[in-house]
């Protein structure tokens, strides 16, 4: 086997071409825009490159077929918050070989160690984690827009390598057309009507000022869970920059009580239901699909994050604004199914609302580490 640096164009479309190749038998898995993943590991567009750095290869046979790829990356404001240095490595894909799959460990774990780490995460992303996260483990069906989806077969390599568990992370659905439990309505209806509590949805042309409400809040809410690393407002522009072309304003929603921020709920279109007959693809022929199957609609949509100012939290207000979300939706008769996305298993709060709005569940990830 050949591992080699992805450092040119075609090394690049072959570390693209490795998932296509992987993948190719497999009908539920759905092609991430070549676009979305390049952006990674673009410092023009993907602003992490400022505190860290990041590389990747790909694996050949030695018939110079493609048989894996990875990548590996350090976040200096987060390497440091650990017991030991700990770098980052994603967009693990190989065929079904364990000898090809260690090595492309290996080949990560040496460059990290080269840095300075003394351990890696993964598999994870060189970014936020609503994208590219976690390693698959329960609910093989259909992948949402930005979800990592992987073979069953992958689990059996990191666990062997010797990766733990750092926390799991849960999808849960909940189906739209199914009415809330009575309970959880009225609790919603309460805290809409209270005096001085506004919610509103997402204005494109407010983009600066809502952005900044997300940072307060986002960085509040999480302040305490450990190795916590603030948000930054350029972050946030850069995300939402992101989601354009797929955001629907009346989807993304914020609360308010006496004019303060206190909490956000951000839901996106399934675009994974517009983009798989793209194939990764979007150039001016897969705009025009994209268009097409946009325009047609889309029956689910996907709950990226949400939060809430510790100071308003039990206050029912995320009640308040799933039942918002559902003036604007259920009108329109387009969406079936909200994906919510992804809850950290330590999250209790979060977990706990989900069950009281009858959510079932969906999906499993996991966030792992390797000590070295």
């Amino acid at each position: 086997m050949t591992i080699t640096e992805v450092t040119g164009k075609e090394t690049k479309k072959a570390f693209l071409d490795v998932a296509r190749i992987i993948y190719k038998d497999d009908t539920v898995w759905v092609c991430p825009l070549d676009n979305d993943i390049e952006a990674v590991f673009d410092p023009a567009k993907n602003n992490f490159h400022q505190n860290g750095k990041c590389t990747r290869w790909i694996l050949r046979d030695n018939n110079g077929k493609l048989i894996g790829r990875v990548a590996a990356f350090i976040n200096n404001k987060k390497a440091f918050n650990y017991e030991q240095p700990t770098g980052g490595m994603g967009f693990f894909e190989c065929i079904n070989d364990r000898e090809a799959a260690f090595l492309l460990f290996d080949t990560a774990k040496n460059w990290l160690k080269e840095n300075g780490m003394q351990a890696m995460d993964g598999p994870i992303n060189f970014g936020e984690n609503d994208n590219f996260w976690g390693l698959l483990v329960e609910g093989f069906t259909h992948p949402s827009y930005g979800m990592n989806y992987n073979h069953p077969y992958y689990q059996a390599f990191f666990e062997e390598y010797g990766f733990k568990t750092q926390y799991a992370q849960i999808t849960n659905h909940l189906d739209i057309l199914k009415p809330f439990p009575e309970r959880f309505y009225k609790i919603a209806k309460w805290v809409t009507q209270k005096p001085g509590y506004e919610f509103k949805h997402l204005k494109a042309h407010q983009i600066e000022q809502f952005a900044a409400d997300f940072m307060e809040i986002y960085n509040d809410a999480w302040r305490d869970f450990e190795n916590f690393v603030p948000i930054t407002h350029a972050t946030i522009l850069e995300s939402f920059k992101k989601m354009k072309p797929l955001m629907d304003e009346n989807l993304i929603l914020f609360a308010y009580v006496k004019g303060e921020p206190v909490s956000f709920l951000v839901n996106l279109p399934d675009a994974n239901l517009m983009l798989k007959p793209l194939k990764g693809k979007l150039d001016l022929v897969g705009k025009l699909k994209f268009l097409y199957y946009k325009w047609k609609g889309v029956s689910r949509m996907r709950a990226i994050v949400m939060g809430t100012k510790q100071k308003y939290q039990n206050h029912g207000i995320e009640s308040g604004l799933f039942i918002t979300l559902g003036e604007y939706v259920l009108p329109r008769n387009q969406y079936k199914e909200l994906e919510l996305s992804w809850v950290g298993d330590f999250n209790e709060k979060m977990i706990a609302l989900h069950a009281s709005m009858g959510a079932t569940f969906g999906k499993k990830h996991l966030t792992m580490r390797c000590i070295f």
